[in-house]
């Protein structure tokens, strides 16, 4: 009895020990995302100002460049990051479908109700992602995630401006056009953590995701491009850069530098961290946006902006803090009237 004892509590501890390390690798690879995440509105804004360029031709060669990029760095540097398995294959076009449909409602969601509302609209992934997180993935939802899904919010609501007389001028198909852009988002950050269940890498899932992504977003184009706004009347309107060189050169950084290493980063993230914890962090987007964007562009930070930053860094440095706290609780908390299960295996970790 003493050895089954014995053994419970060695079990317990490794998994908490696991625990602790995959939030020690987790947090650093979350944040680093949304700070290099937070850089992709100073190219969008400039491609969309300097050449009228329309969001979804916009989205389409992002998405194209993406995952030529990837391609490229991996055939270089990793090869057999190129293969993914047959029984994979349909689970990653599901994953492309899902960052279309983020892609799409997000680009509408801006064209109809503007740039702050917008941003408010499409954090609402962080409640979506914790609820289905805790229905489809059984994550845990406390208290704690609670009080922090209220303080990002609350955080984002402030950043974006949307308290400002006039903000929300959008009619009802914008602002459900925006919810929905959030529960996309949400869906595939979902996506992503069940990718890293399955055993997928993360640089491989991204180069299929944005593959198959910018293939719908080239469907899309061509087939409603009449009917959607900011999408491509013609096949002409696909080469909307034309001769501007320096404007594709932008696009490409685009696709190079922030989304590639910002979504990739955070589909890393997805392989220690919950869901609904690494899309908590993600909200710090919003905070490093109007920093970069005061400091590059000259955009007055007010003091509300200001307080709504802190908000939502607070808010996260609170989940960690509680998260490593609760897994050093377990670790010293004896289970002497749990009885002995076998450890369920972690996730692998590429």
């Amino acid at each position: 009895m003493k050895t089954q004892t014995a053994l419970c509590q060695e079990q317990q501890a490794t998994r908490s020990a696991r625990e602790r390390s995959d939030l020690a690798r987790g947090y650093p690879l979350a944040v680093a995302s949304a700070i290099i995440l937070s850089t992709t509105a100073i190219f969008i804004r400039y491609l969309t100002q300097t050449y009228n360029m329309p969001a979804l031709v916009l989205a389409f060669w992002r998405d194209s460049f993406v995952a030529l990029t990837m391609l490229i760095v991996l055939v270089i540097l990793h090869p057999r990051l190129l293969r993914a398995e047959r029984r994979h294959v349909g689970y990653l076009v599901a994953y492309g479908l899902m960052l279309t449909m983020f892609n799409s409602f997000w680009t509408l969601s801006v064209s109809l109700n503007g740039a702050a509302v917008s941003t408010v609209l499409v954090y609402s992934s962080a409640a979506f992602t914790a609820l289905l997180g805790k229905w489809l993935l059984k994550e845990r939802l406390g208290w704690v995630k609670l009080v922090t899904i209220a303080g990002c919010l609350g955080g984002c609501i402030l950043v974006s401006g949307v308290l400002e007389p006039g903000a929300w001028q959008g009619n009802l198909t914008g602002i459900l056009t925006g919810t929905l852009s959030g529960l996309w988002y949400a869906g595939y950050s979902l996506m992503g953590r069940s990718a890293s269940q399955r055993g997928l890498n993360p640089w491989t899932t991204l180069l299929y995701t944005f593959a198959f992504a910018a293939c719908f977003l080239l469907l899309l184009n061509l087939s409603l491009g009449k009917f959607l706004p900011g999408a491509a009347v013609g096949p002409a309107d696909l080469l909307w850069l034309g001769k501007a060189a320096w404007g594709w050169f932008i696009l490409f950084l685009l696709a190079a530098g922030p989304t590639v290493a910002g979504f990739g980063l955070y589909n890393v993230s997805l392989g220690y961290l919950p869901s609904s914890v690494a899309n908590l962090i993600l909200t710090l987007e919003p905070a490093f946006t109007a920093v970069i964007a005061y400091l590059v562009l000259g955009e007055h930070l007010n003091g509300i902006q200001i307080a709504g930053s802190l908000l939502i860094l607070a808010g996260v440095v609170f989940l960690r803090v509680y998260e490593s706290r609760h897994s050093t609780q377990v670790l010293t908390t004896p289970q002497t009237s749990t009885p002995c299960t076998s450890p369920q295996l972690p996730a692998p970790h590429i």
